[in-house]
């Protein structure tokens, strides 16, 4: 099992907002693909996977604000 959570960000900055989820829970992901969409007031980015398997669980939703360490989603 493997957790995506919200790495670190620009200095002073320490939450971001769910834009957009690129996969659902059940689909199959691979290490490396950018699996949520993340905004702050000054950039949008991606949040990569850490690990191949199946997006288990989404723990945050679109339009939800998080902060850095946040569990956004599960990995098997």
């Amino acid at each position: 099992m493997a957790e995506l959570r919200l790495p670190e960000l620009a200095e002073g900055v320490n939450e971001a907002i769910v834009s957009f989820w690129h996969f659902k829970e059940g689909d199959a992901i691979k290490e490396g693909d950018e699996v949520v969409e993340m905004a702050t007031d000054k950039a949008a980015f991606n949040v990569p996977s850490k690990a191949s398997g199946v997006l288990k669980k989404i723990s945050v939703k679109e339009g939800d604000k998080v902060k850095v360490g946040d569990l956004l989603a599960v990995i098997e």
